[in-house]
């Protein structure tokens, strides 16, 4: 496996110098932060809110299995199937099993960041089926053959000409449309998939436990419509985004667009319970829920990372983030970028391989001060950091020159030796790493116990 690491300060080095890239972020998250203060505005409250959201997915995540038979009871008695996947391997053979058996040529799903983790586009292309994504963001970037950009808003870092380019050059519409003309492109183009498709599939932004049901929140209606449109229904979930109760929804939902977009509420808020049910005259004739787990209980073991289960994938870290705005989205090789992405992709795909993502981080906490269930996301970067050196994954120069700055630390007739000048030299030229990102650090003349006496 190439090193991840490398490739990360690579890609970070080069994204954090393109002045250009910054501007259109710099754009896209300004027009963000005006709108959500205006959004908070709906709650009385909004840090009690907020914690009561984290009580209830504390409550959803700590009696996970519970909720999770309860919701699978429920849902396969009105005729729904649910499939336990424990890795990506699992649920896309699934899904493999279930498009062959129905013969399908043309899928088409809605935005779903968990499809993206385990790369179901890239495998039904193996497959030979043609899978067609329906958000107007997730269509922007698999027209130009990227991931996506960023957990909410798939193409932030496009700017309307950019758009309009890709759309000339793939499509074959006149050059420099305005976003609307642009819009009713990708609107024909898409309606005409929805009849052809013979599967739809969907995410999940909950599971309701206690009537057996997922909601999804959209603003284009493209969920709807994959999920309504095909004879087959497939949702694909991670098991974390269990939540107890309906009645939490009218918790969840308005913290998840007024954190995610700064609206008051999506557009298009769904509850679906089940395939159409006798007598009823529309939606799909079989759904199935795929549960997914790959390395999700990773987190859930750890008694202090469980907390990263609790997200709503609201994307409010990225924006809050300063790393990200410098570096973006791609630099990250990861499905889930940002702060939340640095604290779970390490469980998900191996700490040995990941650790570098927790370092990362300016530790500022403004993540944590912006996230809507209050999960401490820089204290578990920092718990990462602990993790990986348990576990090993660190270098021997690395814990030989830690435990050298700890002993020393500890013994105040060690710390006074030396004059400034020998102790700026140790620790710039002889321990090197520190300063390869960072400038150098320059000790004071006296050390406090000797600023101390002189004052005595």
């Amino acid at each position: 496996m190439p090193d991840k690491a490398a490739s990360f300060i690579a890609k970070s080095t080069i994204k954090a110098a393109d002045l250009d890239h910054r501007r259109k972020i710099n754009f896209n998250i300004g027009k963000y932060n005006a709108v959500v203060p205006i959004g908070k505005k709906q709650f009385t409250d909004v840090m009690l809110t907020r914690e009561k959201a984290k009580n209830r997915k504390w409550d959803a995540i700590e009696h996970l299995d519970m909720h999770l038979e309860n919701f699978e009871k429920r849902i396969t008695a009105r005729g729904a199937k649910v499939i336990w996947a424990e890795d990506k391997e699992q649920a896309l053979e699934a899904i493999g099993k279930i498009c062959k058996e129905r013969n399908c040529k043309t899928l088409v799903k809605s935005k779903s960041m968990v499809t993206e983790e385990i790369h179901l586009n890239d495998y039904l292309e193996s497959k030979g089926i043609e899978s067609v994504e329906t958000d107007l963001g997730e269509y922007i970037q698999q027209l130009d053959g990227e991931t996506p950009y960023h957990i909410v808003t798939p193409a932030m870092h496009k700017s309307k000409e950019d758009v309009a380019k890709l759309f000339a050059e793939k499509l074959g519409v006149p050059g420099g449309l305005s976003p609307e003309e642009l819009t009713l492109v990708a609107r024909k183009k898409l309606r005409e998939k929805y009849v052809q498709a013979e599967v739809g599939v969907t995410g999940a932004n909950f599971i309701i436990s206690d009537i057996g049901a997922i909601a999804v929140t959209e603003n284009e209606g493209n969920a709807r419509l994959s999920c309504a449109f095909p004879k087959t229904h497939i949702v694909v979930v991670g098991i974390e985004k269990v939540i107890p109760s309906i009645h939490d929804l009218a918790l969840f939902w308005p913290l998840l667009s007024t954190f995610g977009t700064g609206q008051k509420v999506t557009v298009y808020n769904s509850i679906v319970t089940g395939p159409r049910q006798a007598g009823e005259l529309d939606g799909p004739e079989e759904m199935i829920v795929i549960l997914l787990d790959n390395g999700r209980t990773n987190l859930l073991e750890n008694p202090t990372s469980r907390e990263a289960l609790y997200c709503i994938r609201c994307g409010a870290c990225l924006n809050a983030c300063p790393v990200y705005k410098n570096i973006g989205g791609h630099s990250y090789e990861t499905t889930y970028s940002g702060p939340i992405g640095k604290v779970i992709t390490p469980y998900l795909s191996g700490m040995k391989d990941y650790k570098h993502l927790s370092y990362a981080s300016s530790l500022c906490g403004n993540c944590t001060e912006v996230c809507p269930v209050r999960i401490n996301l820089h204290e578990l970067l920092l718990d990462n950091r602990h993790e990986a050196v348990k576990e090993g994954n660190s270098s021997l120069a690395e814990r030989l020159a830690w435990k050298a700055w700890k002993t020393a630390s500890l013994n105040r007739s060690m710390m006074n030796m030396g004059n400034a000048k020998l102790k700026n030299w140790v620790v710039n030229k002889v321990f090197k790493g520190w300063t390869t990102h960072r400038s150098d650090l320059d000790f004071s003349n006296k050390t406090f116990s000797e600023m101390w006496q002189d004052k005595k």
